[in-house]
């Protein structure tokens, strides 16, 4: 499944409000920050609130410049972004703006959700029922796979960004901090009390934007267990990066790896060949980078554009059995071995084999074989 890419944005006071108790929307961009804001829309496939934003705000999440339309329809775009809610009980107004402007809208909900919105909203919005729950991983599923969505802007509330950033599904933070206090007890937070990644975020980029400050972070701590997370493939796109720089060979894969604790600090990084040992696989140089029994490859997972290997001739231990014996218990990949080299190798199957979790994300396989393309085709099986 690809997801999209999520960005989450939002404007807060100094002392982290999305807005006052009072009857009106406080304003906490100005007219430059709204210009980026539309801008960024502009570059997006489809814009998410939530529904409590919907009853509390009622926003048209238009594309407000023309040109930036215009632009859209040149580029074979529809002239606006697909505009998303996601509602588990129903209870939204058919009256709000967000249904009476712009192009495509949808609307995720629960069985019961969407019994509630038949024949309520207007006949060209999207009921999409996921069942007895909505779970934000088949929402984003259904948005990649069966909309095209690519890049998804998160506009709130505060409850859905939380939501996303607990469950490690953001790949941006956008955040226009206003020079502001609101002070309220009451008032909306940017975000909630829980459990969240553990570390600290990449900070990326901060500008002024009239008299508000733009910062940018992402993520950098790995998921857990069998599920990826936004940090996995920010981590994965680096090994297949990494193996872009491997000397050229007619014998041997050109891999990239990289190893992360789980708070997100990069351990090491290597690629095949490295330091021009010729035999070198890209997992093995990484792990010679750290001491033995470092305490911090327990929790730690290794990203590598292609699968550990499960038998190598150059070696006497091959990949896997160096991660399984270095103690790591999580590994992310993009390429299952072919053929090419060692018939019906299985890496993942032996690590997994050992309690490791092994997630596979498909869609940089494309990128982890780019550095490959001339090796000869893996011969067909019988």
């Amino acid at each position: 499944m690809a997801h999209p890419y999520v960005l989450l944005s939002a404007a807060v006071s100094l002392d982290g409000f999305l807005d006052d108790t009072g009857p009106e929307r406080l304003l906490l961009s100005g007219p430059e920050d709204f210009d980026r804001v539309d801008e960024v829309r502009a570059g997006s496939d489809a814009i998410l609130v939530g529904a409590g934003t919907l009853r509390t705000d009622n926003p048209r999440l238009l594309v407000n410049s023309a040109r930036r339309r215009a632009a859209r329809v040149a580029a074979g775009l529809p002239e606006y972004p697909l505009k998303v809610t996601v509602s588990a009980s129903g209870d939204l107004d058919p009256a709000a703006q967000f249904w009476h402007t712009g192009g495509a809208k949808a609307v995720y909900t629960t069985d019961k959700g969407a019994e509630r919105l038949r024949g309520l909203l207007p006949a060209d919005v999207e009921v999409v029922a996921l069942g007895p729950d909505v779970g934000w991983r088949a929402v984003l599923a259904h948005l990649g796979d069966v909309k095209g969505v690519r890049r998804l802007m998160v506009e709130g509330g505060g409850q859905v960004h939380t939501q996303l950033l607990r469950q490690g599904l953001a790949d941006e933070l956008q955040l226009a901090v206003a020079p502001l206090f609101v002070g309220e007890t009451d008032a909306p937070r940017m975000f909630g009390p829980g459990a969240y990644p553990p570390g600290r975020m990449r900070l990326v980029e901060t500008r002024p934007v009239g008299d508000v400050v733009l910062m940018r972070y992402v993520p950098t701590a790995p998921g857990t267990g069998g599920l990826p997370s936004a940090a996995d493939r920010r981590w994965l796109e680096l090994a297949c990066e990494l193996a872009a720089q491997c000397p050229p060979s007619r014998t041997a894969f050109s891999v990239g790896a990289v190893i992360v604790a789980a708070d997100g600090t990069e351990l090491a990084r290597a690629h095949s060949r490295e330091g021009g040992d010729p035999v070198v696989h890209a997992e093995e140089a990484a792990l010679a980078k750290l001491g033995v029994g470092d305490p911090r490859l327990a929790g730690a997972t290794v990203y590598s554009s292609l699968e550990p290997c499960a038998r190598r001739a150059s070696r006497p231990a091959p990949c896997a059995r160096l991660i399984i014996e270095a103690g790591v218990r999580r590994v992310v990949t993009a390429w299952r071995e072919p053929d090419t080299f060692v018939t019906s190798a299985d890496g993942n199957a032996v690590l997994s084999a050992e309690g490791v979790d092994v997630v596979v994300l498909p869609e940089y396989e494309d990128r982890a074989k780019a550095p490959n393309t001339h090796l000869p085709a893996p011969p067909p099986r019988p």
